[in-house]
C-alpha cells in the first residue's frame, strides 16, 4: 500500500507555500487507506502521485486599461487538473486573494466533485487576482477581453470548459464568451457555461449550487426521518450560492435567519426577506448594511461570526476556511444537527473533526455543492444537442443527481466500514472513478 504520509510530504515539498492546496490534498489522502488496501493496483500504478500533480498549469499576464486611461496589470491562471473522465470543467474566480495555490486547491477538489456527479467531465479551475468590485462595466469588459485573449487558446468544448465562480457572474461570462467568439470566429456555445438564457444558457444554472446544497442536506435529514420544515438555518455569504440556498431552504419550510458578507453578518429573526436580498445583492450590488437599512427588525453585526447564532442547520456558502474550530464548537454547543457546505472547503480540518466527533451530520463541499457543476454539464448537453429544457425538467435532473451523489457517499462509507461518514464516502467514491479511468487509459 502507498505510504500516504510520504505522498503528502512530496506534495508539500513540490508545492511550497500553497497551504490551501496542501489542506485539500491531505483531506482526501486521510480517507483513502481502506480503498488502497483493497485495491493494490492503484498503488502499483502510482495513481495517487499522478492525481496530485496537475496535468497542466497556465499562468499569464493580463494587461487592461481603466477608465482613466491607465494600464493595469493582473495575473491570470488556469489549472487543467485531470481529464480522465472528460474535458476539464471548473469555474473562474476573480478575487484579490487568488494565487496559484488557491486555483490548485479548487482544481483538485473539482476532480472529485465532478466525478461524483456521474457526468463525463474532468476537473480544472482558473481565475485572476482582479477584483471586479468597484469597477465600471467598461473596465470589467476590458479586463475580461484581455483575460480571454490569452486563455482562449487553451479552451474548447472537448478540451476545457470554464464557468463562473466568485466574482464571475453573468456579466463576466458574457464578456468572456463574446471575446472568445470574436477571436475564434466560432459560436462554440459549449466552451463556457453560465451563459445568458437567450444565447445558450441553461435554466437553473444560476440557482444550481445553492439549490443543490439544500437538496443534499434535505436528503441527509430525510435519511434520519426529518426535513427542512420548521428548521432554523444559518447561511454564510451573500453571493449567488448563499442567495439560492436561502431560497430553496425557504421553499422547503425552513426559517433562514442569517447571511453575511465581508462587512459583517445579518441576523433577521423574522426570516430573510428574499426579494429584498436579491434587490440589494443582485441588482444594486450592495452590502449587508443596505439590507438592514430597509428591513425592520434585522440587525447588522460586525463582531463575532454568523455561526454564533443558535441554529439547526448550517450552510457555509462564502469561501474557504471561513468556519474555524471555535465556530464549530459554538455551533455544536448551540445544537446544530446538519452542516452542508455550499462553498469549497469552508470548514477547517479542526472544525470538521469537531463536527464528526459530536455526531453532527457533516457533508463536504465536493459532495454537497456539486449541483453547480452538474447543471453546467447539463448546459453542455443542451448546447451539444442544440436544445433547451424547461426549469422544471432541469431542476428534476439536478435533484436526481444530488440524490444519487448522497446515496453514493452513504453506500461507499458503509462499504468501507464507516457508516454515516460523508467525508470518507465522498472522497473514496470520487477517487475510485477517476483512478479506474486513469488505469484503463495507461500512462496518462
Amino acid at each position: 500500500m502507498a505510504d500516504l504520509d510520504l505522498v503528502y510530504e512530496t506534495v508539500v515539498k513540490r508545492n511550497p507555500g500553497e497551504v490551501e492546496f496542501h489542506q485539500a490534498v491531505k483531506e482526501v489522502l486521510d480517507s483513502l487507506s481502506p480503498v488502497l488496501k483493497r485495491n493494490p493496483q492503484y498503488t502499483e500504478a502510482n495513481v495517487l502521485e499522478r492525481m496530485c500533480e496537475p496535468e497542466r498549469q497556465i499562468i499569464f499576464r493580463v494587461p487592461w486599461m481603466d477608465d482613466k486611461g491607465k494600464v493595469q496589470i493582473n495575473r491570470g491562471f488556469r489549472v487543467e487538473y485531470n481529464s480522465a473522465l472528460g474535458p476539464y470543467k471548473g469555474g473562474l474566480r476573480f478575487h484579490p486573494s487568488v494565487y496559484l495555490g488557491i486555483i490548485k486547491f479548487l482544481g483538485f477538489e473539482q476532480v472529485f466533485k465532478n466525478s461524483l456527479t456521474g457526468m463525463p467531465i474532468g476537473g480544472g479551475k482558473g481565475g485572476s487576482d482582479f477584483d471586479p468590485r468597484g469597477k465600471s462595466d467598461a473596465e470589467v469588459m476590458r479586463f475580461c477581453q484581455s483575460f480571454m485573449t490569452e486563455l482562449y487558446r487553451h479552451l474548447g468544448e472537448y478540451t476545457d470548459v470554464p464557468a463562473g465562480d466568485i466574482g464571475v457572474g453573468g456579466r463576466e461570462i458574457g464578456y468572456l464568451f463574446g471575446q472568445y467568439k470574436r477571436i475564434t470566429n466560432r459560436y462554440e456555445a459549449g466552451v463556457l457555461t453560465g451563459k445568458g438564457l437567450t444565447w445558450g444558457g441553461s435554466l437553473v444554472r444560476t440557482e444550481a449550487t445553492g439549490y443543490g446544497t439544500v437538496l443534499f442536506a434535505n436528503r441527509m435529514m430525510e435519511s434520519k426521518g426529518a426535513s427542512f420544515d420548521g428548521q432554523r438555518v444559518s447561511v454564510s455569504g451573500g453571493g449567488n450560492v448563499a442567495i439560492y440556498a436561502i431560497e430553496k431552504a425557504q421553499q422547503l419550510g425552513a426559517l433562514v435567519h442569517s447571511f453575511s458578507d465581508s462587512s459583517g453578518y445579518v441576523y433577521d429573526p423574522a426570516g430573510i426577506d428574499l426579494e429584498l436580498l436579491k434587490q440589494v445583492k443582485e441588482v444594486e450590488r450592495g452590502r449587508a448594511a443596505d439590507y438592514v437599512s430597509r428591513r425592520s427588525g434585522a440587525e447588522l453585526r460586525t463582531e463575532g461570526s454568523v455561526w454564533d447564532i443558535p441554529t439547526d442547520v448550517a450552510l457555509p456558502c462564502a469561501t474557504q476556511n471561513e468556519l474555524p474550530v471555535e465556530s464549530a464548537k459554538e455551533l455544536v454547543k448551540n445544537g446544530v444537527k446538519v452542516v452542508a457546505e455550499g462553498a469549497n472547503m469552508p470548514t477547517t480540518p479542526e472544525g470538521i473533526e469537531i463536527f464528526r466527533g459530536a455526531g453532527v451530520a457533516y457533508a463536504p463541499g465536493k459532495a454537497a455543492n456539486a449541483g453547480g457543476v452538474a447543471t453546467s454539464a447539463l448546459e453542455m448537453q443542451q448546447n451539444a444537442s442544440r436544445d433547451s429544457w424547461s426549469f422544471e425538467y432541469t431542476e428534476e435532473r439536478l435533484a436526481s443527481i444530488m440524490e444519487n451523489i448522497h446515496d453514493d457517499c452513504v453506500h461507499t462509507a458503509e462499504e468501507y466500514g464507516a457508516p454515516g461518514d460523508y467525508v470518507l464516502g465522498a472522497n473514496i467514491a470520487g477517487f475510485v472513478k477517476v483512478a479506474d479511468a486513469m488505469i484503463a487509459m495507461g500512462l496518462v
